[in-house]
């Protein structure tokens, strides 16, 4: 705090962290604060509000086991809701390892291969489809997955039989990797920029294959920028609504689907709130388990 009241003044820096307190306190601690208090009292009738039946309890999260109808999941029935719950972090996760597979060789062929002079023509090229609303991207996508869509034109060309890209999860991920790669992209290629190229140069000269640069020097070197993009990427896609309500179906909803039927279908925002601390538990823990994974701090992966 001292080198930022010296290089900008006292009156800049409380600015700054008013600010700064504004935008924790009003858009992040007061809201989930309501949310959590919420989620642990009954939704009850405006004239029994403050009644008997108006106390804290664990009802709402014991809801989601409630359901009657239920999966069979390696011999165990697990309950509707709770299995789309599990569906949902589990191809949350699958998305954001698709999005480091992908971005990790976009991120290193433009962080140490291509031209200095050709970088910003190739990351505007790569911003400029974000310009457009993510609706329209996304409704782009249902028309090219379409079983009478382009692709499946494409592939017949070459033989290859039409496919339902639109039906269980595939359209799901297809259209979530295209949406967030771009937020596991940039932090790697940041990363990967301040790496001295002599590192790699030594690593070659020393007899090291091309996979062990990667594994030994270049992985390690990004490990902040890698576990900023995993977190950003699972956080985005365990809350996203538009992409998997456009390009789902009725056997791949998501989570978000069953908050959002429960909000303003059922008017229940106290179990739509329950259900949602849910899932911002589960970005906790996932964000701790990459902390540890790549043995970074909070401070490594806000950057």
């Amino acid at each position: 705090m001292a080198n930022i009241v010296k290089r900008y003044g006292i009156g800049l820096t409380t600015v700054f962290v008013a600010l700064a307190a504004f935008w924790m306190l009003a858009l992040v601690w007061i809201p989930y604060s309501i949310m959590i208090e919420q989620s642990f009292r009954l939704y009850l009738p405006f004239s029994e509000l403050n009644g008997p039946r108006d106390v804290y309890t664990l009802a709402n999260y014991a809801s989601l086991f409630d359901s009657i109808a239920a999966r069979n999941v390696l011999g165990i029935n697990v309950p509707i809701p709770v299995y789309i719950f599990l569906l949902t972090v589990l191809y949350s996760c699958l998305v954001t390892v698709l999005c480091f597979a992908f971005a990790y060789p976009m991120a290193w062929l433009l962080a140490k291969r291509v031209s200095v002079g050709a970088v910003p023509l190739i990351i505007m090229l790569l911003i400029i489809p974000m310009f457009v609303s993510e609706l329209l991207r996304t409704y782009a996508w249902y028309i090219i997955l379409a079983f009478q869509g382009p692709l499946n034109a494409a592939l017949g060309l070459f033989g290859i039989g039409k496919i339902r890209w639109l039906t269980g999860y595939n359209g799901v991920i297809i259209g979530m990797v295209y949406t967030y790669i771009l937020f596991m992209f940039f932090p790697i290629y940041n990363s990967l920029t301040s790496l001295d190229t002599n590192q790699i140069e030594a690593a070659q000269d020393l007899g090291a294959k091309w996979w062990d640069v990667h594994r030994l020097v270049a992985i390690p070197h990004a490990k902040s920028g890698i576990s900023s993009g995993c977190t950003i990427v699972f956080m985005f896609s365990v809350g996203s609504v538009l992409v998997p309500t456009m390009l789902g179906s009725p056997s791949s909803r998501w989570f978000t689907e069953v908050i959002l039927r429960t909000m303003f279908e059922s008017q229940d925002w106290n179990t739509a709130s329950a259900y949602a601390f849910l899932i911002l538990l589960v970005c906790l823990v996932f964000v701790s388990l990459v902390m540890r994974l790549f043995r970074v701090n909070l401070t490594d992966v806000a950057k």
